[in-house]
């Protein structure tokens, strides 16, 4: 597979991608079967390509498509709840062009913010294995070396705060972890430049329980801003 030269020519990789047999038989299956909600949906099913401003300066990194969000939409974080909790901070925070995310074909545009994951395919249980993160893991690397301007990557729960410094390791821009613990909020400088932010995921089972308030959320992405520089 050629190297791609662009966002756009790295998303149409993903969505060609067939690396992960159950991944792709679980996507396929929920596309077919389909929740009651949907029934009128015409699911996506496949890879989920990641969304955002090519120039982006911050990065969401997040863990895996939704059964019934992206894998339905085709966008991350968008047609569930995990997205109505992120988007109208986004949009509060000034990247997000409107609070609502419900299709790709929404009107929804993102201004120095690019939105990608660890795993490009909705997981059973919400759970990717290991070798399937591991299988993921190189369009991580391209993507970012793509993301030209990125500065800040904002890391949606503890597997995608692993996922960025796994990358890190691999472009031997981190030799070991040590030192690098996660909490919501802790901000960590990589040796190579870029600042990490860590937060919880804003998960339902987070955002109902109050362990992620959309003030602590906000927090997180003013303070990327800044040091963004944007």
């Amino acid at each position: 597979m050629a190297e791609p030269t662009t966002l756009a020519e790295l998303n149409e990789q993903i969505v060609r991608c067939e690396l992960c047999p159950r991944l792709r038989a679980h996507c396929s299956e929920v596309a077919r079967r389909r929740r009651r909600a949907y029934m009128d949906w015409e699911y996506w099913g496949r890879p989920v390509p990641s969304f955002g401003d090519a120039k982006a300066r911050v990065m969401v990194l997040g863990l895996a498509p939704g059964a019934h969000g992206s894998n339905r939409t085709g966008r991350p974080f968008t047609g569930d709840g995990s997205g109505d909790f992120l988007y109208p901070v986004l949009r509060e925070a000034g990247f997000a062009s409107q609070p609502r995310a419900v299709s790709r074909d929404d009107g929804m545009k993102l201004t120095g913010l690019w939105i990608t994951a660890v795993a490009r395919c909705a997981p059973p249980g919400n759970k990717p294995a290991p070798e399937e993160l591991r299988n993921c893991a190189p369009w991580l690397d391209r993507e970012m070396r793509l993301l030209t301007n990125l500065r800040v990557a904002v890391c949606l729960g503890r597997i995608a705060f692993e996922g960025l410094l796994a990358h890190e390791m691999r472009m031997g821009e981190l030799k070991a972890r040590r030192g690098f613990a996660f909490a919501h909020g802790a901000e960590y400088r990589l040796p190579g430049g870029l600042i990490a932010i860590a937060s919880y995921h804003p998960s339902l089972q987070n955002t109902n329980t109050g362990k992620l308030t959309r003030a602590m959320l906000l927090k997180v992405f003013t303070r990327a801003k800044k040091l963004a520089e944007l």
